[in-house]
């Protein structure tokens, strides 16, 4: 079996998760979406971004949605379309990094997905979204505070779901997804729940 590396962790060895799909959860900024759809594609998954897809299906940005609707209306849409996509087989669904304060969320990504906690920490993430202006939760106020009370918030909530945590060490996202889904392969046991017989 391949050995993982001392920044990866593998949580539910003892009982491994069968599961139709793959879920990537984890801060802003740790990749979900960069290195996602490369490792979707080297596994041959679909890949659905959540937030996304919330955006092709109400025709509204992000931003957008939490100025009209607050993040209440927000996280209800959110666990909506994830309850949607967790019926499906065969994706690789990357949650924006809120999702999981949803018990509702966790239990079906849990049921349906082998789950990936992509970790970066508070100066990675400062330095990855340096640039980046359609977060809502970092609209205003000193982002290093932001984002170290939402780590404090949720760290311990991907810790808890993950069958698996991959440390996200920056480099070339395609190098990055080629060692990711490498160690998926080794570790997630891939069924089709809803295939007929």
């Amino acid at each position: 079996m391949r050995m993982l590396a001392s920044t990866d962790w593998l949580f539910r060895h003892e009982h491994m998760n069968p599961a139709s799909n793959l879920a990537f959860v984890g801060p802003m900024g740790a990749g979900k979406t960069t290195v996602g759809k490369r490792v979707a594609a080297l596994l041959g998954l679909h890949f659905v971004d959540v937030d996304r897809h919330l955006e092709e299906l109400t025709g509204a940005r992000v931003p957008l949605i939490f100025e009209c609707e607050g993040e209440a209306g927000f996280r209800a849409r959110e666990s909506a379309l994830i309850a949607q996509l967790c019926s499906q087989d065969g994706q690789l669904i990357a949650t924006g990094g809120g999702a999981v304060l949803d018990p509702d969320n966790r239990r079906r990504l849990r049921e349906s997905a082998f789950v990936v906690h992509l970790h970066v920490d508070v100066e990675g993430q400062l330095a990855r979204l340096a640039r980046d202006r359609s977060r809502p939760l970092l609209a205003s106020g000193d982002r290093r505070e932001k984002l170290t009370a939402l780590a404090a918030q949720r760290d311990l909530l991907y810790a808890q779901l993950a069958d698996l945590r991959h440390v996200s060490t920056g480099g070339k996202p395609d190098a990055a997804a080629r060692r990711l889904a490498a160690l998926i392969e080794a570790y997630w046991q891939r069924v089709d729940h809803h295939a007929t017989v």
